[in-house]
């Protein structure tokens, strides 16, 4: 025997049909709430965040603030409390050392870049390799081995080439990759080992030569970057950091001059 609801039943289901509907309506409606992330960055990195933080606000409601500074002072501003949501270090040393000090998401760490090095000279040089290895030139700038990491692998370079005793004499050093640039833009060095990205920027107008030095002859610069603790309570700095990820941002990386892992 078919048993029939009742009227009143039936009204009563269709009401909360319809008031499920539009309340789930209303929710998809409503904009994602804007969020801000803070993100500490190597000076190498600066110009190519700059390009990912534009790309990224115009497909999120979220929007990121930068803080530009040596991987070194970030990394003692971070220890000592800095309200920094997202490192982009330029080494993976200091990373590590924060996941060591437990000041960083567990398992976040990822290397976002990895470094390379030219051997750059402005006009009217033309060989430089050939000049750097007949050491018929007045300086070479290169940033401090023992401070920034793309100081390190020049020396590492140099070593490869055989020819880090006998020019040692003639060496300036930066105390980072961008003021050893900076050297050799001014004309202050007539060489210098520096950071392909700075020599592809479209800020940089000045001419020059280059070698794109094989990654053989230096340990990989890998860059890594890192949640903060308690940044993955922070839906714009998880999103951005899901972004630096993405086919999307890895392609405007690559553009500057960086390799990928």
């Amino acid at each position: 025997m078919k048993i029939e609801k009742p009227n009143r039943i039936i009204r009563f289901q269709k009401t909360l049909l319809l008031t499920g509907l539009f309340l789930a309506v209303q929710i998809s409606s409503q904009p994602s709430r804007a969020e801000e992330a803070i993100v500490a960055v190597a000076s190498n990195f600066a110009e190519p965040l700059q390009k990912l933080k534009l790309a990224f606000e115009n497909t999120s409601p979220h929007r990121i603030s930068i803080s530009i500074g040596s991987s070194g002072k970030l990394y003692a501003q971070i220890i000592n409390g800095a309200p920094f949501d997202i490192f982009l270090s330029a080494d993976q040393a200091r990373p590590i050392l924060l996941e060591n000090a437990q000041k960083t998401v567990a398992a976040s760490r990822f290397t976002y870049a990895t470094g390379r090095l030219a051997l750059w000279g402005v006009n009217p040089i033309g060989d430089v390799k050939k000049q750097l290895l007949s050491k018929n030139f007045a300086t070479l700038a290169i940033a401090n081995p023992k401070l920034a990491p793309y100081g390190r692998a020049a020396r590492e370079v140099l070593v490869s080439l055989g020819v880090w005793e006998s020019l040692t004499g003639k060496i300036v050093e930066g105390e980072n990759i961008g003021q050893t640039f900076s050297y050799v833009s001014t004309g202050n060095a007539q060489l210098g080992l520096v950071a392909l990205s700075y020599v592809l920027s479209p800020r940089n107008m000045v001419a020059g030569n280059r070698w794109d030095v094989p990654v053989d002859l230096y340990q990989p610069i890998r860059q890594d970057g890192v949640l903060i603790a308690g940044a993955d309570r922070n839906p714009a700095a998880i999103a951005f950091f899901d972004f630096l990820k993405s086919p999307t941002a890895r392609t405007m990386i690559s553009s500057f001059g960086y390799g990928l892992e």
